[in-house]
């Protein structure tokens, strides 16, 4: 993953996707903790340093994981990550993931736009073939804005997980290389 660029764009979106340090630790902590965020995940426990850390350890630093933070283009604020995740080579495949953890930044596009240029990313740089992703169903704003994005819906899964003591619904989405499309 070392010959990928450093920072993706969208000008018109107004944001700008930059590889995640350790330093941001203590924000993509903050993030993920927060209601807002945490609602939305499918792993509902609360997120540690010593979980990031490790994160960034066996998944990060060994190429299993990419993850980016996603920046407003006006002065460089972040506000949110995207990445993905359980990047397998032979199938040339990985599950994708997003956070917008800034309130200010939800409901204007910034998802939508991180997803195209994490899909550009993850189609011309790393040459993969499928991105997928895994969401609640009743998360109807994701699941507008993936579709935006170019994924779409392949199925759902009843009362795949149980959270708060209540069964939810799962829906699979995915995206295919478009250069490789037949």
């Amino acid at each position: 993953m070392q010959n990928l660029e450093k920072e993706y764009r969208d000008d018109k979106a107004g944001i700008f996707l930059r590889l995640m340090t350790p330093q941001d630790t203590d924000l993509i902590i903050a993030w993920r903790n927060s209601d807002q965020v945490r609602k939305n995940f499918i792993y509902q426990e609360p997120f540690t340093r010593a979980g990031h850390e490790n994160w960034i350890r066996t998944m990060i630093d060994t190429g299993k994981a990419l993850q980016f933070v996603i920046c407003d283009t006006k002065g460089g604020k972040p506000l949110g990550s995207v990445y993905i995740r359980d990047i397998d080579r032979k199938h040339n495949k990985a599950e994708y993931g997003i956070f917008i953890g800034e309130a200010d930044a939800r409901g204007r596009g910034v998802g939508t736009a991180a997803a195209k240029l994490m899909l550009a990313c993850c189609f011309e740089e790393l040459k993969l073939h499928r991105i997928y992703l895994r969401a609640l169903a009743d998360n109807l704003q994701a699941l507008r804005s993936y579709e935006k994005a170019g994924f779409v819906r392949e199925g759902s899964l009843r009362d795949d997980v149980r959270i708060d003591g209540k069964y939810r619904d799962i829906v699979w989405m995915a995206a295919l290389n478009p250069a490789e499309e037949e």
